[in-house]
């Protein structure tokens, strides 16, 4: 395998090489701008794609750059290789970037059903686990899942779970651009009485909630579901009781927004709840003026919250049965949490090792 190799700045701090496949795709848009602002921004970016997008314009920072195509040698020295893309584009490419010596992350979900590969979430706290030169790939896990054992984690510090349920509410987004796209002229189409494009959903999107889609449907519900959870039972071991999810389909662009019931072992003192909620990650509402929503998550790193106790409690002040309605911005979370796993594997990697 190959030796990474780094360049080091002025100041001595070794200089990262990050590709990012997919870079054309809105999580790879998005994960370019989140290194921006994080400890690897001064890392040397590459921006790869399908041969369909090579040469569009783009930018890093404020240069201008073009869209590279995936060459014989697009990923030698890469530090880290992030999978943006669809499904095929890491499949076709993953073992390439790997016998390259480059790190690989996925934030495609094509891999993390592949043997050896590692779900990770550190916002969780959680290293990422028996990591070595054999892991062929690490999977950030999906920002639903990674928002729901976050909460959860934090609810099961005050007291054991009896019992969770999860709607997990989608954005076009989560489809990519195309899914927006469509939702976009079906909302135009209705509104001008013309016939609707279904290529995506084979159903109306539009002003419609959907748990199920037509048959012809290029993307499916069952298959997020699935991957959440997964990546949830990968994140907690197995070691707490899993919510029971579902997910649906929201006529909006973007943003992650959950309804949780949950029920307890015993009562606890809702102060004591909110006081768990809140912290890194988390932010905590209590207001319902400003109640979660996938607009007010727009941009925010965090999980927005607001604890809703279940009417009728015997004992004022005292909660075991309660909802959290929470949002996440789905894009922004998924940017966030692969970073963090890249540093992670950065500090579990030390530099002029062999990858």
């Amino acid at each position: 395998m190959a030796t990474s190799l780094h360049k080091t700045s002025n100041t001595g701090i070794s200089l990262y090489k990050i590709a990012i496949v997919g870079a054309s795709t809105l999580v790879g848009r998005e994960l370019k701008d989140a290194l921006s602002e994080s400890p690897l921004a001064a890392a040397k970016i590459a921006l790869l794609d399908a041969d369909d997008v090579e040469g569009q314009l783009d930018h890093l920072g404020d240069e201008a750059t073009f869209i590279q195509g995936i060459s014989a040698g697009a990923f030698d020295r890469a530090d880290f290789t992030f999978f943006c893309g669809s499904e095929t584009l890491t499949r076709n490419y993953w073992r390439r970037a790997l016998g390259a010596g480059s790190t690989v992350l996925d934030l495609s979900g094509a891999l993390d059903q592949e043997a050896g590969v590692l779900v990770c979430a550190p916002w969780l706290g959680v290293e990422i686990p028996a990591v070595d030169l054999f892991t062929p790939a690490v999977a950030p896990a999906h920002p639903a899942a990674v928002a729901l054992a976050l909460l959860l984690d934090r609810v099961q510090q005050v007291a054991p779970l009896r019992f969770a349920a999860a709607t997990v509410i989608l954005p076009a987004s989560e489809f990519g651009r195309a899914a927006m796209d469509e939702l976009h002229q079906q909302t135009v189409n209705l509104l001008s009485f013309q016939t609707l494009p279904r290529d995506v959903y084979d159903a109306q999107a539009a002003y419609n909630l959907l748990s199920g889609l037509g048959e012809a449907a290029s993307v499916s519900f069952k298959t997020v579901e699935a991957r959440i959870r997964r990546h949830y039972e990968a994140l907690t071991g197995g070691r707490k009781p899993a919510p029971a999810v579902q997910v649906i389909h929201a006529p909006v662009f973007h943003g992650h927004t959950f309804l949780l019931a949950v029920e307890l072992e015993r009562g606890v003192e809702i102060a004591a709840l909110e006081e768990a909620l809140s912290g890194e990650h988390v932010d905590l509402v209590l207001e319902d003026t400003d109640s979660p929503s996938n607009l007010a998550a727009t941009g925010q790193n965090d999980v927005l919250v607001r604890l809703r106790p279940e009417p009728g409690a015997p004992n004022p002040g005292m909660v075991s049965r309660f909802w959290l309605w929470a949002a996440a911005d789905n894009l922004r979370l998924n940017a966030q949490n692969a970073i963090s796993c890249a540093l992670t594997l950065r500090r579990l990697r030390p530099h002029g090792a062999v990858q």
